[in-house]
């Protein structure tokens, strides 16, 4: 009899004592259907303030399918991810987020598709935003069309970090030890056979979402600036325009005051000039300083993340 092939479900968590559970049986129910392989359940407690610890030593100790890896504090879930790929074990990995917002009976179809050998990944897609704020989902879209312009990734519009993954996708994955990590954007950019399977936009089972528009705003700041080099190039032009503009409105006084005699007025509309050009100044300073800190966080070496407690003895503690 052939051996089972093992799958393993990355599952990043941040305070999701009420979703967690329910989570947890429907993959359960995921696994009694799949009899030819062997799901693991890795669920990374991302420095949870409420019980989601405690749940996770919980289903540890009454199934041996689930591990669980917590952190000293709040790294973030691109840290989590990380976390989940440097120690998942499986011939296949999932990454999946425990709101149920990515069904896990998606699960089967997508180890199908993989098993034909024509692909290295299933990813999923949102085909509508139902029950999405609409001014959220407007600026979704317009994040993907600009950094699918302005960079080499290729991200789908409506793409989640719910994926299944043959196991050199993986390697491939946490080969780029990057500080600053953008997984959407590093799945696109590895390359390998990507299957794109569409799905309904689905609500969280429990608790609320942790991505505030700010913080949305934020990830799809550093995502750009991850991948792109094109608001440095912004910023350049941008300074090569107003020199040119600046030098032809010197002429245009020069001329002016030697043919007519006229005196330079207009002092309103100078200091609106002068603060209209500061503006773009310091916007370019902080594009340039955005990269600075990137590069400055970089250099550093510090640790993606920090494992204080885990039931793997095999873990990276530190990575």
């Amino acid at each position: 009899m052939a051996a089972k092939k093992t799958v393993t479900i990355i599952v990043p968590c941040y305070n999701e004592e009420e979703a967690l559970p329910i989570f947890y049986r429907a993959v359960c129910d995921v696994a009694d259907s799949l009899p030819g392989y062997t799901l693991t359940l890795l669920l990374v407690n991302d420095g949870s303030k409420d019980h989601t610890l405690t749940i996770m030593r919980e289903l540890a100790s009454r199934d041996e399918r689930v591990r669980y890896l917590s952190f000293s504090r709040n790294f973030g879930k691109e840290a989590a991810m990380f976390a989940g790929f440097c120690n998942a074990k499986g011939d296949y990995v999932a990454v999946m987020d425990a709101d149920m917002q990515d069904p896990p009976s998606l699960l089967p179809q997508m180890l199908a598709i993989l098993e034909e050998g024509e692909y290295d990944s299933v990813a999923t897609r949102r085909v509508t935003r139902e029950g999405e704020p609409p001014i959220r989902s407007f600026f979704a879209r317009m994040f993907y069309r600009i950094i699918n312009r302005i960079s080499e990734a290729d991200i789908v519009d409506g793409a989640r970090d719910f994926r299944l993954m043959k196991r050199e996708m993986v390697a491939a994955i946490v080969s780029m030890c990057e500080y600053n990590r953008f997984s959407k954007g590093i799945f696109g950019w590895i390359g390998f056979r990507t299957k794109w399977l569409p799905f309904q936009n689905v609500e969280r089972v429990a608790g609320e979402t942790k991505w505030s528009f700010w913080k949305l705003f934020k990830y799809s700041i550093d995502g750009i600036v991850n991948f792109s080099q094109a608001p440095l190039s912004l910023a350049s032009l941008t300074g090569v325009l107003f020199t040119a503009v600046a030098f032809l409105m010197i002429l245009f006084i020069i001329v002016r005051k030697l043919l007519f005699g006229d005196p330079v007025a207009g002092w309103a509309s100078t200091i609106c000039v002068i603060l209209f050009i500061g503006g773009i100044q310091l916007l370019c300073m902080g594009i340039i300083g955005q990269y600075l800190a990137k590069t400055y966080m970089e250099v550093k070496h510090r640790p993606h993340y920090i494992i204080a407690e885990t039931n793997d003895d095999e873990a990276e503690r530190v990575r």
